[in-house]
């Protein structure tokens, strides 16, 4: 592993990106910055995080050894191998919300951004980028945030956190190497935020439906129980799962 610490920059995301497109970039090349200027979360929103006390991280992944239909196994291994630290830190009621959120008590406390790097037209790698809240305890105008201490009571060490983790995406990154996955779509599926749970979902038209969510497939999209006990896949773009 090869760790590179930064001080500030834009995006952790784009500063790997911006390194691997002039140079070869070694596996697992990790990238913190104590202070990111312009971090990005899904679908084109930002990602807010106050100087010093959050962890912003990007990891550089070799994921060739994939076809595209199992990208999505990336961001099952990398929010389980989250989750997975932050339980050594007693951390409570942790889940993931569809499809890369990771929740404390129902509040939104870290967010990941998987961005693929395609050479000669095929995946050739990815870059993974999270945002964890650690340390922060003010969130303006997001009441749904919150943060390792809001929740905890404790003040953390940004070091020991990020090394928790980086161990923990060593062995799911193992297990994504081996194919195993059936262990990981099973161990995601347990950890989805509302899983078999009546829940509210909205579609592109802002229409509100209600369902059960099931799991995921394989490609990621999400499967809801919805009237006439029919079974229906949404991609990110199609839903939005409110509670």
């Amino acid at each position: 592993m090869h760790l590179i610490k930064l001080n500030a920059i834009g995006s952790t995301n784009s500063y790997l990106r911006q390194l691997s497109s002039r140079s070869v970039v070694e596996d697992f090349t990790v990238v913190v910055a104590n202070h990111q200027t312009k971090g990005r979360g899904q679908m084109g929103s930002q990602w807010s995080s106050q100087q010093g006390r959050n962890l912003t991280v990007s990891v550089f992944k070799d994921v060739s050894f994939l076809k595209v239909d199992e990208y999505f196994f990336i961001s099952m291994a990398v929010a389980l191998a989250i989750l997975e630290a932050l339980k050594a830190f007693e951390i409570k009621g942790l889940t993931i919300k569809w499809p890369n959120d990771i929740l404390s008590d129902n509040k939104k406390i870290g967010g990941i951004l998987i961005e693929n790097v395609i050479s000669l037209n095929k995946p050739k790698a990815s870059i993974i980028g999270f945002g964890l809240n650690i340390n922060q305890t003010e969130f303006e105008n997001l009441p749904s945030a919150s943060s390792l201490r809001l929740i905890s009571g404790r003040v953390f060490d940004l070091e020991e956190v990020l090394q928790a983790i980086l161990n923990s995406l060593k062995c799911y990154f193992s297990l994504l190497e081996k194919k195993a996955f059936n262990k990981l779509k099973s161990s995601y599926e347990q950890q989805l935020f509302r899983k078999d749970k009546p829940s509210t979902f909205k579609n592109p038209e802002n229409q509100l439906f209600t369902g059960y969510i099931l799991g995921v497939s394989k490609t990621g999209n999400l499967q809801v129980l919805i009237e006439d006990e029919i079974v229906k896949e949404f991609d990110l773009k199609e839903v939005a799962l409110l509670y």
